[in-house]
Order: structure tokens, then C-alpha cells, then sequence
């Protein structure tokens, strides 16, 4: 994915904070979720901690960049490659509001969550979609589309995931028709966006410098989209007459997006392998990684809530199987990334002259 050059002046990394960093609480988030699935109990509680530190700490430093930056923070808003990176904290929100109730029944905070979302999914997708078709200085096909526009769909759907999950508590028929229109729109919003990243994968040559881990989200936008319909499912059998009567449509776009999030997972190791092994780019920690374990916990934890909506039990081992892959997957990025701001953090010193074993907590 390409990122704005960062410069060397004095508070640059706020400057151009990745956009997509939010893929952190996403990732995080959805993991606990799964290890509460499985009875994984102290590690899921862990993590949600650990999502909702970071969901707070990622809020105050986007805030602070948008009243510091503004001028980039819209450049970036704006911008055909970065812009729709933003939509994670959309998805982050709605992760945290559903890790809020599958682990700690906190539905109260999980009503605020989803609320505010609504909003950031407005104020966030819009001006992006707007620039993109207005602006007149269009960068093609081959450098302005890539995995972040599958976020269209995950933002979308997040919001029918948690919409669904709030109406087994307390149903509403408002709230669910604003879920199924959610997830309709989360569906329509990926059969456009496959066609065109397809298209650009397979006609245009593709550089492995910009088949980044955001390719991924191709596979986790139907995972999400599988977790939104199996929440409409379970909240149609918890007494939503109007889910009820869709039931069946619903069912079977679940089960379609599942069998897609399978298809994508062969190609995307492909393409990993082809990018890491192959063509040889190191292997760096980069926040775009989140987006690569999102998907990876996002596929079991779907997997796990579709098999008790639809009643199949075959596959029961997978969802535990796949958290494991997504358990190592987290640990190793999370590990990069405290590396990462540890360098970060004891270069400016060593570039002052001062040994870095002399810092103190």
C-alpha cells in the first residue's frame, strides 16, 4: 500500500499516522472474540483490554493529528490508495462494541459504540468516495485501487454485525431493517470492489512492493460479511419477524460468502509466499499486518457463529484451528510492532549521544 513519504522535522510520525492503524483494534478485537468462543476466558478478556487500550489511544492520536495536520489528514482522506483505510476505525469501533458483548455482556457501551460508528461511517466513507469520483487528476486503475477498498464492505458490514448482536438482547424491528439494509449494502459494496481489484490483479502487472497484507481483506470481507449474516440469522430465531422472513436469502449468502472467504485464502498465501520467498522483500513490521490477522480471526470466529446459526456441526474443529493460525499471527505482529516503536523510540537518543540502556520506565 503506499504511504505519504515521511519527513524528518519534529512530530512527522503524527503527521502521517497510518490511516488504516485502527486494523489493530480489528485484529485484536475479533481474536478475543473467537477465544471467548472457544471458553478461552482469561485470554479473551486480555485482549479485549488490550483492544480497548489501544482503540483509546488510537482515537486521541487521530483527533490530535486532525487538529495539528489538517491539511494531510484530508490529503489522505482524499486520496484514492489511503483513503478508504480510514473506514478500520469504523470496523474498529463495531469490533469493540461486539467484543463488549460476547465477552463482557456490556451492552450499555456496546449501543454508544455502534451509535457513534454510524457517524464515523458517514463522515469517514463519504468524503472519500466523493473525492475519488469528482476529482479530475485520476491515477488509473493500476495505482489508485487496492485491498483498503474492500474495507467499504468490512465498515459496512461491522455495522450489521453488531446491529444484529444488539437485537438478540432487545428486539427492535427499526433497528432490524437498519441491520439487513447493512448487510444488503455490505454485499453489493463487495461485488463491486472484487470486480475491479480482480480485474487489476489479473491484467495489470502486479509489483511485489504493493501486494501488501491489505490484500487480505478480500477474504476478510466475506468473513464479516458470513459473521453479519449469521448474527441477522440467530437475531431472526431470537423473534425478528422481518429477519424471519428472509431467512432463507440470508442463509444462503452466508454460506456463499464463506465458500468466496475459502477460495481467497489459497491465493493470498500465494501471494505471500510469491512477495516474501520469491521475489525476496524483507519481512517488516508495518501496521498494515493488522489487516492480514484481521481476516485470519475474523474467518474462525464467522466460521464458529455460522455453524451454530445454520445447525452443521462438521466443522467444528475448524474455527479452533484457525484461531490457533490467528493466535501465532497476532503474537508475531504484536511483537514486531513493540520492536518497531522500541527502536523507534531509542534511535533519537542514540543519535544524541546517550546509551540507550540508560533509559528508565
Amino acid at each position: 500500500m503506499n504511504t505519504p513519504a515521511r519527513s524528518t522535522t519534529s512530530g512527522s510520525w503524527l503527521s502521517t499516522l497510518f490511516p488504516g492503524y485502527f486494523a489493530l483494534v480489528m485484529a485484536t478485537g475479533i481474536i478475543a472474540v473467537a477465544a471467548k468462543q472457544q471458553s478461552l476466558d482469561l485470554t479473551a478478556d486480555a485482549l479485549y483490554a488490550l483492544a480497548a487500550l489501544s482503540y483509546v489511544t488510537l482515537a486521541v492520536l487521530l483527533m490530535v493529528r486532525i487538529a495539528r495536520y489538517p491539511k494531510l489528514f484530508f490529503a489522505d482522506l482524499t486520496n484514492h490508495a489511503r483513503g478508504f483505510a480510514f473506514l478500520t476505525t469504523v470496523a474498529g469501533t463495531n469490533v469493540l462494541a461486539s467484543a463488549s458483548i460476547v465477552i463482557l455482556q456490556w451492552w450499555g457501551l456496546a449501543r454508544v459504540l455502534w451509535w457513534a460508528s454510524l457517524v464515523l461511517w458517514v463522515v469517514l466513507l463519504y468524503p472519500t468516495l466523493i473525492a475519488v469520483v469528482i476529482r479530475p487528476d485520476k491515477p488509473g486503475l493500476a495505482g489508485g485501487i487496492n485491498g483498503t477498498w474492500f474495507l467499504l464492505t468490512v465498515a459496512t458490514q461491522s455495522v450489521a454485525v453488531t446491529a444484529g448482536l444488539l437485537l438478540t438482547n432487545r428486539p427492535n424491528d427499526f433497528l432490524a431493517f437498519t441491520a439487513l439494509s447493512a448487510f444488503g449494502l455490505g454485499v453489493t459494496l463487495y461485488l463491486i470492489v472484487t470486480t475491479m481489484v480482480f480485474l487489476r490483479w489479473t491484467f495489470h502487472p502486479l509489483q511485489p512492493t504493493e501486494a501488501d497484507p491489505p490484500a487480505w481483506i478480500a477474504a476478510g470481507a466475506v468473513a464479516i460479511t458470513v459473521l453479519a449474516g449469521s448474527n441477522l440469522l440467530i437475531a431472526g430465531g431470537a423473534g425478528s419477524v422481518r429477519l424471519q422472513r428472509v431467512a432463507p436469502l440470508i442463509e444462503g449468502l452466508v454460506v456463499t460468502a464463506w465458500a468466496t472467504a475459502t477460495f481467497w485464502c489459497p491465493l493470498m498465501i500465494a501471494i505471500g509466499a510469491w512477495r516474501h520467498i520469491v521475489r525476496r522483500v524483507p519481512l517488516r513490521y508495518h501496521p498494515s499486518y493488522w489487516a492480514m490477522v484481521f481476516p485470519l480471526g475474523m474467518y474462525g470466529a464467522a466460521t464458529y457463529r455460522m455453524l451454530l446459526a445454520i445447525n452443521l456441526h462438521q466443522l467444528d474443529l475448524l474455527p479452533k484451528m484457525v484461531l490457533g493460525v490467528a493466535g501465532a499471527a497476532w503474537a508475531l505482529t504484536f511483537a514486531g510492532m513493540i520492536h518497531h516503536l522500541a527502536t523507534r523510540s531509542i534511535a533519537p537518543l542514540s543519535r544524541r549521544g546517550l546509551d540507550p540502556g540508560d533509559l528508565r520506565l
